[in-house]
């Protein structure tokens, strides 16, 4: 039994040698004509190969998300058609970081954050230049005119016919700051629209400071105005109802006012966000069509539609800076006279 199981082992490795053998040796050397025509067919898979991957690359570039999202270059103007007219300078990314907690903040600039920089350079620039014109003429006993006398038709109508009148009473400490954030949104808004720029609040994390300083804006307001009538604004009590409606009625309806309070910042962060946002996606994806299609029949048609869409960008850079004032007026107003 034992003989015949041993038998039975080496012709199973007597069978299995050649195999082995075969698959260890070299191959066998192909005549010339068969080996050049094995480079030929390789040269052909290998520059398809090339081809596949150039048009893949080219494919799936992307010309969207880069102009929406934050990065550490700025693009410039370039006469090298190559490259898109655009060449890209490279930010310093050397600056300090810090921690709070486990989250690190690198203070190195942006390129949205140079886009926030010109924004303010530009509108301290106009500001200041509108006022000095307005002074001139007023020594001269003349009315303002120009740039001084657009930018005096904006204010005074941002200021009585929308910012007052949603304050309430007293409100004249809140027109400066309110004043701030329109024309800063505002510039920051059309900044968007000049080509290598970008938009600067079409980020959530610019938005939502902006949002921020206006929450601390509202509560202090509400603060100096109520006193300790404040906390009424978080805890719901009704003092018209019997004690044993009171309560029940204080633990649903307090739970809500307190989240009022953060859902009203959070709403002006996302809708300014999302405005700016959805309107760029837009635009460049309308342009995109040219490149896809690549046809001069189809061309002028998604052309048209971007630039419709571009002067509908340009009412809503001024809307969206009009609504983010209009509601953050309403809201100091509410919780000033929340005690009426």
């Amino acid at each position: 039994m034992k003989s015949g199981f041993l038998r039975l082992v080496l012709a199973a490795l007597c069978a299995a040698a050649p195999l082995a053998a075969q698959e260890h040796a070299p191959a066998p050397q192909a005549p010339a004509a068969d080996s050049a025509a094995l480079h030929a067919a390789t040269a052909g898979d290998e520059a398809g190969a090339q081809k596949t991957a150039g048009a893949e690359s080219t494919a799936k570039k992307d010309i969207i998300t880069p102009h929406i999202t934050d990065g550490n270059a700025l693009e410039l103007p370039s006469l090298n058609p190559d490259h898109g007219f655009a060449t890209h300078f490279a930010l310093p990314t050397g600056w300090p970081k810090f921690h709070i907690g486990s989250f690190e903040v690198d203070t190195s600039p942006t390129k949205l954050t140079v886009m926030l920089w010109i924004s303010a350079a530009i509108l301290i620039f106009l500001m200041v230049s509108a006022a000095r014109a307005h002074q001139r003429r007023a020594a001269q006993g003349l009315p303002p005119k120009g740039l001084a006398g657009a930018m005096e038709a904006m204010i005074l109508y941002m200021r009585n016919e929308v910012i007052l009148p949603n304050v309430g009473h007293h409100g004249e400490a809140f027109v400066p700051y309110l004043l701030s954030i329109f024309f800063f949104i505002l510039t920051a808004n059309l900044l968007g629209l000049v080509p290598y720029m970008g938009t600067a609040t079409g980020n959530i994390a610019v938005t939502a400071t902006l949002a921020l300083v206006t929450f601390l804006v509202i509560e202090i307001a509400g603060m100096r105005a109520l006193g300790k009538g404040y906390l009424g604004t978080i805890i719901y009590w009704p003092h018209d109802m019997p004690l044993y409606m009171r309560i029940p009625i204080s633990l649903i309806i307090s739970p809500v006012e307190l989240m009022s309070k953060f859902i009203k910042p959070t709403a002006l962060a996302i809708r300014l966000f999302a405005n700016m946002t959805a309107g760029h996606i837009v635009v460049l994806a309308l342009i995109g069509l040219v490149f896809t299609f690549q046809s001069y029949l189809i061309a002028p048609a998604p052309l048209a539609m971007a630039v419709a869409i571009m002067l509908l960008e340009l009412m809503v850079a001024f809307l969206q800076a009009f609504i983010f004032t209009l509601l953050s007026s309403v809201f100091i107003g509410l919780v000033r006279e929340s005690h009426h």
